[in-house]
């Protein structure tokens, strides 16, 4: 269950409605992607670690960074749209500062501006440490654009 922060009031239509359109998403589903947080304009998703999404050095794949936070950058736009539209990314930047290693993964994704047709969103995937400290090992910024349905 996703959960909703007080403040700004608890909007269930709008967890009820990303909670649908996250179960549309297998692919994530698949790299044990979930959606944890939701608020307007702000999402995070997490995942756990899996052996067979890494790459050589034991570090997550590059690949399945950029699927969390670039999901994860998506929702957070998704949350600001009117129902029945929805969005693709249509252009983002992945920035790896260090490899993708901890306990446990997330990606907290952010909404810088929202327009009519395209919004710009930032993501940080980070690492839990040992310590219980939460790292930044990468940085996305994106733009998403608005599908609006025919009619």
């Amino acid at each position: 269950m996703v959960a909703l922060l007080a403040d700004p009031p608890p909007d269930p239509p709008l967890a009820s409605r990303l909670e649908a359109a996250f179960a549309r998403q297998p692919f994530v589903a698949l790299l044990g992607i979930r959606l944890t947080l939701v608020e307007p304009g702000h999402v995070v998703m997490e995942m756990a670690p899996q052996p067979q999404l890494t790459q050589q050095l034991g570090a997550l794949h590059a690949g399945v960074t950029t699927t969390l936070a670039d999901t994860a950058a998506g929702f957070a736009a998704m949350t600001l749209l009117d129902e029945g539209d929805d969005l693709v990314s249509v252009e983002f930047k992945v920035n790896l500062m260090a490899p993708g290693r901890g306990r446990h993964f997330r990606a907290d994704a952010r909404v810088l501006k929202a327009g009519r047709t395209l919004t710009t969103v930032e993501a940080r995937a980070q690492a839990l440490q040992d310590d219980g400290q939460w790292t930044d090992y990468a940085v996305f910024l994106g733009t998403m654009i608005t599908v609006r349905p025919r009619g």
